[in-house]
């Protein structure tokens, strides 16, 4: 109803004969923005391998409307939004799980992964040269002058620049080219958390959880994982299980902190999925990674068990 709406704004403001009104132009810019308002639809939904299934038809549409619409910033950046959960959720995801029983296809997997997320990455792009002609370049170059540039209007855009561009950084380790720009997604995370440091109830420190894990030749920092870590926890109110998953995953293991890691786990599957409806398809996905992580406890661990458990 809401879509409706809308075009029949746009019909009414083309009729009374606004200077240099285009009809189809306005019908898919709001098309456009309709469908990058969409995302809590998928967000909210109880059953994953719907969402995965029904994913690449809406992405394939998002693009279709992009060569109409090329400058629409929303729809930009829900491409890019679209792409980098898809191929976290549902890509790397399932490499994830192949990792253990059949690593050829694991492998092929994390590479499409890589490949979807620099996609996404060029939508983001895309979205950010719309108000920063020639960003892209300039990031590159000096990442914490071009990130300061970025405002809170931004916010959005900032995120999933950051979130596409490290994620394809944290599976294309084994490419130099991919990991030379760590830089630069630090400079854009410093930049959001300055600008709005409790987005999205703690999405910047869930993400930095796994940024803040890596080792310190590259940047990385115990403490400051496990800062963003607690932090992650009290802006989602405890609703949320993918900090835990990520902390387990990214910090603990490394650490070889068997125990630790069990915690985490059993924290992430207390969480109820439906506390928050936003998170529920998060949380359902996260909770099953977890239960996978601690059939795999042997797999991961010199000694799964620390003394005293039992």
């Amino acid at each position: 109803m809401a879509t409706r709406l809308r075009f029949a704004g746009v019909v009414i403001a083309c009729g009374l004969g606004l200077a240099g009104c285009s009809i189809r132009s306005l019908a898919i810019n709001s098309l456009a923005d309709a469908l990058a308002e969409s995302g809590s639809v998928y967000a909210s939904d109880r059953d994953p391998e719907l969402v995965r299934d029904a994913l690449p038809f809406a992405l394939k549409t998002f693009e279709s409307l992009l060569e109409s619409a090329p400058d629409n910033v929303d729809l930009l950046t829900s491409t890019c939004s679209g792409f980098t959960q898809y191929s976290n959720a549902f890509v790397e995801g399932e490499s994830n799980y192949l990792e253990f029983s059949d690593y050829l296809e694991s492998k092929r997997l994390r590479e499409r992964s890589l490949e979807l997320y620099l996609r996404a990455l060029d939508y983001c792009l895309r979205g950010l040269e719309v108000g920063h002609e020639g960003i892209r370049d300039r990031l590159v170059a000096k990442p914490e002058d071009s990130a300061a540039e970025l405002v809170l209007g931004e916010i959005d855009l900032i995120y999933w620049t950051a979130a596409a561009w490290g994620s394809a950084i944290s599976v294309g380790l084994h490419r130099f080219d991919v990991v030379a720009d760590l830089p630069v997604v630090r400079a854009l995370f410093d930049r959001a958390l300055a600008l709005e440091d409790d987005y999205s109830d703690g999405a910047l420190h869930e993400a930095l959880i796994s940024l803040e894990a890596l080792p310190e030749a590259m940047g990385g920092s115990r403490e400051r994982a496990e800062y963003h870590y607690r932090r992650a926890v009290e802006l989602a109110d405890g609703n949320s299980a993918s900090p835990h998953v990520s902390y387990a995953a990214s910090v603990l293991v490394p650490a070889q902190e068997a125990d630790a890691f069990r915690e985490a786990l059993d924290a992430a599957l207390e969480v109820d999925p439906d506390a928050a409806v936003e998170l529920r398809l998060a949380n359902r996905l996260a909770q099953r990674r977890a239960r996978f992580l601690l059939d795999h406890v042997e797999d991961l661990f010199l000694e799964p068990l620390g003394e005293g458990s039992g």
